[in-house]
């Protein structure tokens, strides 16, 4: 869910009370080196940094990023590199180390199950991402937003430590390779978790089932109206009077498929009442995956004064999400939450000056030269347009990056400004006051669990 909105906090209390509790593996090295920044308040980062298996790694990522009592208010946050082809050490070691320390605060003092979502979209820390999570024994990977294929051959290989190459998608021409190397973390065998895609129609739950060399564990069958992306209608792309995508009768999915199968599946999507978890178990599913109704109890990472009002929004029906089918630069329809102050606000959107200092959803392509460059539909537009972007494909598009990372906390500063956040849920966001006690306007993931299974 976004970027640490489903943290470890919240992981761990989801596993806690017995189910599957999974977190955001996305940004990951961003979100160390910020909270680092901030003085690592509750000393939760040192706690799991002392853990990581090497000690002088850990000791280089803390001396780089930590400030004793916090950055000054109003002082940017320090830089970090931007992923590439080819990393620089530094930027591998802390993604490996950022994927260990969240996964591993998720999993301790409990006997639960842990797992770790990525986007097959953002592909350049996917390896070091996956490793440093099996560092810290996650038991679950699950991955959508594209075909991930490879992945459980990789798992396979990571697990043995062996070195692992995964192809990047490159506009233009052929994908070509990003590679990692496991021996300088000094393990020879890991945990190999399991591994679900996030798929939205059976026919590439076949190819993940029937083509993966080992095939894939299991599938979460999402539906379009489940936060983040969503996947963009089959056929061509047609919008209603508002700008949104108009799903049909094709893009619900067929469970007989699913079934035929044979391997276990959840379903989401709106499925967050004990009436919709009976459905889907009368579907033949596994279970549920639950989202937008665990990013608002008080476990959650967003930030506590944005998560009140969003939840006053909802306790007075107002609460409302919008299918934006051209905020995210991924192309892919994306939901946001229209609140005041927030990039889902035109006026915010325009007002903001540009600039592309993450990175995550860049695209790769190939320069006249033939060599390898990256661009965004988000970043400045002559900027884009230079790489040979289409000057149409920047409009609408939104800095998914800083308005995620704002939503928990952790906004940058660009031209003496503070980004403004970005906040993504799904359809279901106007009945999360189902989860809310009588008389009060907070709740806790236990209570949606609780209600989900009927207690």
């Amino acid at each position: 869910m976004g970027v640490a909105v489903s943290n470890w906090t919240l992981a761990r209390a989801v596993a806690s009370c017995g189910q599957i509790g999974v977190i955001s593996g996305t940004a990951m090295d961003t979100v160390l080196a910020r909270r680092l920044q901030l003085g690592d308040i509750g000393g939760h980062m040192a706690e799991a940094l002392s853990q990581f298996p090497i000690k002088e790694m850990a000791e280089r990522i803390w001396d780089r990023y930590f400030v004793p009592g916090g950055k000054a208010e109003g002082k940017a946050f320090k830089s970090k590199p931007i992923m590439a082809m080819d990393p620089p050490k530094a930027l591998v070691e802390l993604t490996v180390v950022a994927n260990f320390v969240e996964v591993w605060l998720a999993k301790k003092g409990h006997s639960g199950l842990v797992g770790i979502n990525l986007l097959e979209k953002i592909q350049l820390p996917t390896l070091p991402s996956l490793f440093g999570a099996m560092l810290a024994e996650v038991d679950f990977v699950l991955m959508g937003a594209g075909i991930p294929r490879a992945i459980p051959g990789v798992l396979d290989q990571l697990s043995h430590a062996e070195p692992v190459e995964l192809k990047i998608d490159v506009a233009g021409g052929e994908p070509a390779p990003t590679r990692f190397d496991p021996a300088p973390f000094g393990q020879t065998e890991v945990k190999r978790p399991k591994f679900l895609a996030i798929v939205t129609a059976p026919s590439l739950a076949q190819v993940l089932a029937k083509k993966c060399t080992p095939p894939v564990d299991g599938f979460v069958v999402e539906g379009h109206t489940a936060g983040g992306h969503n996947a963009p209608p089959r056929g061509t792309m047609q919008l209603n009077d508002i700008g949104e995508p108009i799903y049909g009768e094709r893009d619900i999915p067929d469970m007989a498929k699913f079934r035929e199968l044979g391997l276990p599946f959840w379903l989401a999507g709106s499925y967050g009442t004990r009436e919709k978890l009976q459905d889907a178990l009368a579907e033949g599913a596994q279970g549920i995956q639950v989202g937008t109704a665990f990013a608002f109890c008080e476990e959650s990472g967003i930030d506590p004064k944005l998560r009140a009002e969003v939840v006053a929004l909802s306790l007075a029906g107002k609460a409302k999400v919008y299918t934006d089918a051209k905020a995210s630069p991924t192309g892919f329809p994306f939901k946001v939450v229209p609140v005041p102050g927030t990039t889902a606000i035109p006026q915010i959107v325009e007002a903001r000056e540009r600039i592309c200092d993450l990175g995550y959803l860049r695209e790769a392509y190939y320069t006249p030269e033939g060599k390898i460059g990256f661009r965004c539909p988000a970043e400045p537009i002559d900027d884009f347009v230079r790489k040979g972007g289409d000057i149409a494909e920047t409009v609408g598009r939104k800095c998914v990056c800083n308005g995620l990372l704002s939503t928990i906390g952790l906004a940058q500063i660009h031209f003496d400004k503070e980004e403004a956040p970005l906040v993504t849920a799904g359809d279901d966001l106007e009945h999360i006051s189902r989860y809310i006690k009588p008389g009060q306007t907070k709740y806790h993931a236990s209570d949606v669990i609780d209600l989900l299974l009927g207690r």
